[in-house]
């Protein structure tokens, strides 16, 4: 029987996030055969410290992530990369938490990175991100743990998210340049709120290396996953 309604991409996104929605818009098929369904949970400032992490506890996901599946939305992305800090395995908890309150498929950002990443096999990378100095070495670590080490990092100091979203894709592009000269063998802009799934492409092909930027990934990722599998565009 043919399918008589677009797939459905439910999206959990930190409420102060203002740059994955146009930019997953940007992405989607043009057909008209995926559409996105938003739940926010609260995050404004992102730093080191304990209020912060508690920004990101399952309670809230887990509660955001019920209101998509009122929805009936085929697929369910935690679009955002607190697990690169607070640890892989975060997301792991995310998704069974997830999966289990609502009986949807789950993905995140950084599992769809880290996928990615593997299928490079990159094991050298360079590292762009908005985040201060102990947040930027927790990144680094749990990279290391999984054996790929970060071998020139850029990052702007910031912890108020919207500061995040007013970055010019320019400095952006210019961070990346920086950290490519390293002799890395990807660039990684990690964060939802950077402006880089439109430039990503481009820096690719002049640096001659893949430039992953977080939102581009984690579509691309998610419409992998949808049943008929349909493509981001380029």
């Amino acid at each position: 029987m043919a399918r008589t309604r677009p797939f459905r991409l439910g999206m959990l996104a930190p409420s102060s996030n203002t740059v994955l929605e146009p930019e997953t818009q940007k992405l989607l098929p043009p057909d008209g055969s995926v559409t996105t369904h938003v739940s926010r949970l609260r995050v404004r400032e992102i730093s080191a410290d304990a209020a912060s992490r508690r920004q990101f506890d399952l309670s809230g996901m887990v509660e955001a992530a019920e209101l998509l599946a009122d929805a009936e939305v085929d697929l369910i992305l935690w679009n955002g990369t607190a697990a690169s800090w607070l640890g892989f395995d975060r997301d792991r908890a995310v998704i069974e938490a997830i999966e289990a309150a609502t009986g949807i498929a789950t993905t995140t950002a950084v599992v769809a990175i880290n996928a990615e990443l593997a299928r490079l096999g990159a094991r050298r990378i360079g590292l762009v991100t908005p985040y201060v100095g102990a947040l930027e070495a927790s990144i680094v670590e749990n990279y290391a743990g999984i054996g790929i080490e970060v071998g020139a990092a850029r990052r702007l100091d910031l912890t108020v998210n919207t500061d995040y979203a007013a970055i010019a894709p320019e400095r952006l592009a210019a961070m990346t340049r920086e950290v490519a000269a390293a002799g890395v063998e990807a660039v990684l802009i990690l964060c939802t709120n950077l402006a880089g799934a439109s430039i990503a492409p481009t820096l690719s092909r002049e640096l001659g290396l893949p430039v992953l930027d977080s939102v581009r990934v984690a579509v691309e990722h998610s419409l992998a996953r949808l049943p008929a599998g349909p493509r981001a565009r380029a």
